[in-house]
This record gives structure tokens, C-alpha cells and sequence, in this order.
């Protein structure tokens, strides 16, 4: 990495990453991209989900009422003709009186009839592991969400970058070929020229019209390539895909800090890696939290009584803890903490892995932007070179001391080495937001 900052410190004239256009559009596809506002509802959504998972620790109140109708089934019998009658009779006789009648036995219905019960019921958890390890687990979701929001984010910037150099490419490319086309039409008419004075044949006209017609035909196409990336673009900032693009100048190479950064830390696929780690740390921990007894207490107050009546003897209020321990179920949790650990060391194996792609995507990156800086380079002597070659044959040619075949030969090479400096110049700008993109340099804050 210190030879290719000394090699950028050689050009006396550089330009920093940032521009300002594509600062702005970076900012609009951050705003505007359909996939970044999904992500967005998915955090929302793992907010509602951590509130949830936090209520759980207030009391919980609720209204229960039954009514029931009953007829037939067991029956309660009580004889209280039996036992009260004799003494009735002999009262009766002492009195000389009827004033005591004789009972009949009661049969009464255990279901009861015309009954109701109403009441609120309110429940507080007061010891149980399970909700806390959940609201944990909530916590750690959302946080994981938000890191998902900025990988996606950190992946939108290269490739509004990636397509905006792409864009201007093309332009490029197209002002390339349009500089070429007259080129060729000035050799046409020189061509036109000569063979009306009887200096070249007919020949050397035809081909001079042929080279109009394929430099037509080249720049009709990288129009349409031009299109392509403008709408593509476009399509990233979730816009007009035929909105105007505003290009900034671009003419030479970029130079910026995070180039020389090796440093893969900071990327967001270890971050979530982490993350998921410490989510199953608190998912083990929760499996194993069935040794762990589960205390509740509630409160009833409520009414019930026969024929819907209400007064101060079908009021009541019933309260009390109940507690839950779970003593042996099947070595179930004993299996169910076992898959957790598994999974964790499933995590810790990935994150060793996935470092080491990124340690390699970050190597890949910084030598393919050797690579586009040695091109660039090569391609900048090339332009010089093949436009000196071209005015020199032009010159002779016109002199008659040159074959047209020549001059086609130095202006082919004069365009080729143009659209190789324009291909490279914007390779290496490609290149280096992939090193952005693969050491996590841009600042998304």
C-alpha cells in the first residue's frame, strides 16, 4: 500500500474522492432507494418488537365473565326434611299449633343455574428469567437491524458510485467517438479533394466513406450506452430513469487516505457476526433458564351470584402467587442448550471465515486498482504518442507521402488510445470505491 501512495504522490495535480454532484446523489439514493426504506420498515418493525418484549414486565389486566344455564347431571342431596321434620312435629305438639310444617329433602344441581361470574383479573410477574433473556434477545435484534441498514447502505454508495464513473464513462466515450467522426469526415473531404484533382483514386474514397459510416454506427452505440447507465443510475436514486445527470470533472486520478487502510474491522458483515453471537449467548442463556423458578401473583375482584344479582354479598376479591418449577421434562432443555451452543460455535466458525473473505476481497481490490493505475498510466503516454503519430501522417498524407492505409492505421490508434485513457481514468475511480467498499471508508454518518 506505500507504493501506491508514492506512485499517486508523482501526479502533480490530483483530485480528492468526493465530488460535489455525487455527494448530493449519494445522499438522494441514501433517501430515496426502495430497498433502504424496506430495511427501514423491518427496524420499525424490530422497534415494535422490543417494546413488546419490554411490557411484558408491566401488569397485565383483563376482564373475564361467565353466565351459565344447567340442568340435569350430579346432584348434591341433603335431607333436611329428615332432620328437621321431628323436631318440627314435637314443636307443633307442644304449641298445639301448625306453625311448624313439615320439609321436603333438597336435591341440589353441582353445576350451577342462572349463575354468573364476573370479574378483573390483574397478573404481575414477579420473578421469570424467561422475559428478561427475551427482552435482551429484542435489544440485540434491533441493533442487529440497524447494522443491516448500513451494510445495505455501505453496498448502495459503491454502486451509485460505480455507476455514476460508468455513466461518465460512456459519456466520454461518446464525446470520443463524436471527436472521431470528424476526424474521419475531415479525411473524407481531403479524400474528395484529391480524387477530384485526379491525386488518389476512387478507392481511397470509398474507404474514407466507410470509416463515416462505422464511426456512425460506434457512436449510435455508445448513445445507447450512455442511456443504459444514465437509467440505471437513475434507477439507484429511485428517480425519473431518463432525469438528467449532473457530471462533475473528472480528469485525473483519486487519491484519499482510506486507500492505504487495511483494516477490514470495520466492516458491517463482522458487526452483525458479533451481534448474532452475543444474540445466542442470551439464547443459550434463556434455554437454560428453565432451572430457574417462575413466581406470578394475581388479583380477582369481581361479582357472581344467581338471577344477575349485584349487592354486598356477591362481591368479592380473590388474590394470590403462583409458582412454576420445572423439576424434569425429558432432558427437552438439556437437548434445547446443546443445539444453542452448537449454533454459537457455527457463529464463531463464520466469523473466522467470513474475515478472511473480506481480508481477501479488501487484497483483490487494492490490486486491481494497482492494476487500473498501471493502465492509466500506460494509456496517458499512449493519447501522446498516437495524437503526434496521427497529425504526422495527416500531414504527409495530404503531402502524398504517406499510403491512405497509413493514415487509417494512425487514426484508428489515435481513437483506440483515447477510449483506453477515458476506460482507464475511470477505473481507477471504480477500483477505488471497491477499496471503500471493502475496508468500510465511507463515512455513512
Amino acid at each position: 500500500m506505500k507504493k501506491i501512495l508514492i506512485v499517486l504522490l508523482l501526479f502533480p495535480v490530483v483530485e480528492t474522492y468526493a465530488q460535489t454532484s455525487l455527494d448530493t446523489y449519494i445522499k438522494t439514493a441514501l433517501t430515496n432507494n426502495e430497498t433502504v426504506k424496506q430495511q427501514q420498515f423491518l427496524l420499525t418493525k424490530s422497534l415494535h418488537a422490543l417494546k413488546e418484549a419490554k411490557s411484558l414486565f408491566l401488569p397485565s389486566v383483563g376482564f373475564n365473565g361467565t353466565y351459565t344455564l344447567a340442568g340435569g347431571g350430579r346432584t348434591v342431596d341433603i335431607p333436611v326434611g329428615d332432620l328437621m321434620n321431628p323436631v318440627y312435629k314435637t314443636l307443633n305438639q307442644l304449641t298445639g299449633t301448625n306453625n311448624f310444617p313439615q320439609i321436603q329433602n333438597q336435591s341440589v344441581l353441582l353445576n350451577p343455574n342462572n349463575f354468573y361470574d364476573a370479574k378483573i383479573r390483574t397478573t404481575y410477574p414477579i420473578l421469570n428469567a424467561e422475559i428478561e433473556y427475551n427482552r435482551k434477545i429484542k435489544t440485540q435484534q434491533y441493533g442487529l437491524q440497524q447494522i443491516e441498514i448500513n451494510l445495505y447502505k455501505r453496498e448502495l454508495v459503491k454502486e451509485v458510485k460505480t455507476a455514476y464513473y460508468k455513466y461518465l464513462q460512456a459519456c466520454e466515450a461518446v464525446a470520443v467517438y463524436r471527436t472521431a467522426l470528424v476526424l474521419v469526415n475531415e479525411n473524407l473531404r481531403v479524400n474528395t479533394s484529391l480524387f477530384n484533382n485526379q491525386k488518389v483514386n476512387r478507392t481511397a474514397v470509398i474507404r474514407s466513406d466507410n470509416e463515416v459510416s462505422k464511426y456512425n454506427a460506434l457512436l449510435e452505440s455508445s448513445i445507447q450506452t450512455q442511456n443504459n447507465a444514465k437509467a440505471y443510475f437513475n434507477f439507484l436514486l429511485n428517480t425519473g430513469l431518463n432525469t438528467a445527470i449532473v457530471k462533475d470533472s473528472i480528469t485525473t486520478i483519486p487519491v484519499d487516505l482510506f486507500l492505504t487502510d487495511t483494516v477490514v474491522a470495520g466492516r458491517e458483515e463482522l458487526e452483525k457476526l458479533k451481534e448474532a453471537v452475543a444474540i445466542n449467548q442470551n439464547i443459550t442463556a434463556l434455554a437454560k433458564s428453565y432451572k430457574r423458578p417462575k413466581l406470578n401473583s394475581f388479583v380477582d375482584l369481581g361479582s357472581q351470584a344467581f338471577d344477575f344479582k349485584v349487592n354486598n354479598k356477591s362481591v368479592y376479591y380473590f388474590a394470590g402467587l403462583s409458582l412454576e418449577w420445572n423439576i424434569f421434562s425429558g432432558n427437552k432443555n438439556k437437548y434445547k442448550i446443546r443445539q444453542a451452543e452448537t449454533d454459537g460455535q457455527v457463529l464463531q466458525s463464520q466469523t473466522s471465515y467470513v474475515e478472511q473473505q473480506l481480508k481477501l476481497q479488501l487484497t483483490i481490490s487494492t490490486n486491481s486498482f494497482r492494476a487500473a493505475l498501471a493502465e492509466y498510466n500506460a494509456a496517458r503516454s499512449q493519447v501522446a504518442s498516437s495524437q503526434k503519430y496521427y497529425n504526422d501522417m495527416f500531414r504527409l498524407y495530404k503531402e502524398g507521402q504517406a499510403l491512405f492505409i497509413e493514415l487509417l492505421d494512425a487514426q484508428n490508434q489515435l481513437v483506440t488510445a483515447k477510449l483506453q485513457l477515458n476506460i482507464s481514468l475511470f477505473d481507477t475511480w471504480i477500483k477505488a470505491a471497491d477499496i471503500e467498499r471493502a475496508n468500510a471508508g465511507y463515512n455513512l454518518k
